[in-house]
């Protein structure tokens, strides 16, 4: 299995499968109150079954080459994740999608593993747009979206059913030629 160094921390992304299932479990656990109110994740794996089986539909859409899922491992411990919620090569499109432990907040650990995300999608695998969807209420995703450089390209509104409430979601955007761009100039995107 790869692994991909996030930085001088020790920081490392790498795949998360089916058979991570227990730690995934456990992650999940630690940051059920945390990540709740804002992603599904934490309502879509409550026992082992569930976890191996959202696990398992990520594998089954990397086989099909529409979506992915990466953990993010800080000292040994998985620690959140980044994925590729809908990778569509035909449309040249995709959507980014992260989850963090509130322990591992405040590292830029969501940000780094974005943009190993974004620059693979962009550069290896010829996505022109990669989308950001986040809840209009979730300031902290925002501001990674900001952060990576991305367009505000408006708000769904009352989009997305979560916990018997329609939220509004807004939509960031980064295309291809910008993030060429935004890397070229800063050296690193």
């Amino acid at each position: 299995m790869f692994a991909i160094s996030l930085g001088d921390d020790g920081a490392k992304l790498r795949p998360l499968e089916p058979w991570n299932a227990e730690e995934y479990l456990a992650h999940i656990d630690r940051s059920r109150e945390y990540i709740g109110p804002y992603v599904a994740l934490a309502d879509r794996a409550t026992d082992l079954a569930s976890a191996r089986a959202f696990l398992q539909s990520y594998a089954d859409k990397a086989a099909a080459d529409s979506g992915r899922i990466y953990g993010i491992w800080l000292d040994g411990t998985l620690v959140g994740g980044v994925l590729f919620k809908s990778f569509d090569t035909y449309f040249g499109t995709c959507e980014v999608g992260c989850w963090l432990e509130r322990a591992a907040v405040g590292r830029g650990l969501i940000t780094r593993a974005i943009r190993v995300l974004i620059d693979w999608a962009v550069e290896e695998r010829g996505i022109h747009r990669v989308e950001w969807l986040a809840a209009a209420t979730n300031t902290a995703s925002i501001n990674v979206a900001k952060r990576l450089g991305m367009v505000h390209d408006g708000v769904l509104r009352q989009s997305y059913p979560h916990r018997g409430v329609r939220r509004d979601m807004e939509v960031w955007s980064m295309l291809a030629p910008e993030w060429r761009e935004r890397r070229n100039s800063a050296g690193r995107a």
